[in-house]
């Protein structure tokens, strides 16, 4: 029963429905209900969208007591887990994205530890430092965010994106059938930046999977 107990914690510690999981393991919102009713048990590629979603282990999902370790972040999509060793890793030479501006490249000086279970199921990760107050809503300003260039963005994903007019932004990103939203989270005012079909001005640097506040760094 330890999958089932698991999976009504995730699903309740993130504030999610039964068919937002669902769309998130890439079953039905049936299977879902069956996972939690102790009728059936979810397949390994489930376990594994689940877990690569929320940033956790398959442990945690699969282990008697495995999201007793973990915790919600304010990142929808982003789970935070206690107990876990840290990796540093560099700031890397993006250095900083901003409401605007992604700055010129830099010399990474400056290291930021992560947990080692993020930086394990995001071997190409990179940090940047945010600036500007367009995503305050979600991240202050100041924080450090690890962004993987491997993950593909789904509708609400916070994204780091280049575009010709605006160089590096980060945003919530939505993607329909002819356009593109990158819409800022923030307790401003922010225009909302829409692209067409027959427009091809963004390319994804990658999705944010981890941050930290300034008040939280070591």
């Amino acid at each position: 029963m330890a999958i089932r107990e698991n999976i009504i914690k995730l699903r309740e510690m993130n504030q999610i429905t039964q068919e937002q999981l669902a769309e998130i393991a890439g079953v039905s919102r049936g299977a879902v209900s069956q996972w939690e009713g102790g009728f059936s048990e979810p397949r390994m590629g489930a376990i594994q969208r689940m877990a690569d979603y929320f940033n956790i282990s398959k442990s945690n999902i699969i282990e008697d007591g495995g999201m007793n370790a973990c915790y919600r972040s304010s990142i929808p999509g982003v789970m935070k887990v206690r107990g876990y060793e840290e990796t540093y890793i560099p700031l890397l030479s993006f250095g900083k994205v901003h409401a605007g501006s992604l700055t010129d490249e830099e010399a990474a000086e400056k290291t930021i530890n992560i947990p080692s279970n993020v930086a394990n199921n995001h071997p190409n990760a990179f940090a940047l430092e945010v600036e500007g107050s367009c995503m305050n809503h979600v991240i202050p300003e100041g924080a450090h965010i690890l962004v993987d260039p491997d993950v593909y963005p789904s509708n609400g994903s916070i994204v780091v994106a280049e575009t010709e007019d605006y160089q590096a932004i980060m945003r919530r990103w939505y993607k329909g059938s002819k356009s593109l939203m990158l819409v800022a989270d923030s307790y401003e005012e922010f225009e909302d930046i829409i692209f067409t079909d027959d427009e091809h001005p963004i390319k994804v640097v990658g999705v944010v999977i981890w941050y930290q506040a300034a008040e939280e760094m070591g």
